[in-house]
């Protein structure tokens, strides 16, 4: 039998409490500027775009495409893809792709967002959808 990967815990701070507390309902939360209107993810305080700290939080809908994508077959771990995912609200996230073929994605490939367990909030990942 295959043990389960396991994922360490995210390192969580006030800034991103409401973020992995999200998580935990399996909700994808993302940051938006109520001065500029732009969507930003990794979610912080202050906007990237303007640099306004007039910021609220909104559940993303958890679907993109890949933007980019690169498979690592040499891995002490087994093969794994890491990429970008440019989200239906705009930002682009970095992130695995995990629970599918590796070798069958590709740029443009629709994906959604899955949470793994870990001892601590949930970490989002992408699959095919």
């Amino acid at each position: 039998m295959v043990d389960a990967k396991k994922y360490p815990a995210p390192v969580t701070n006030p800034e991103t409490a409401a973020f992995w507390d999200a998580a935990k309902e399996g909700k994808f939360m993302i940051k938006r500027c109520t001065a500029c209107g732009e969507a930003h993810y990794f979610p912080r305080s202050i906007c990237p775009f303007c640099y306004s700290d007039k910021t609220v939080w909104e559940e993303a809908s958890g679907e993109g495409t890949i933007y980019t994508w690169s498979l690592m077959r040499k891995s002490p771990t087994g093969p794994y893809a890491i990429g970008y995912v440019t989200l239906k609200e705009g930002p682009s996230v970095q992130t695995n792709f995990v629970d599918c073929d590796l070798e069958k994605l590709k740029i443009g490939l629709k994906v959604k967002v899955v949470f793994k367990p870990t001892d601590g909030a949930p970490l989002p990942f992408f699959t095919v959808a």
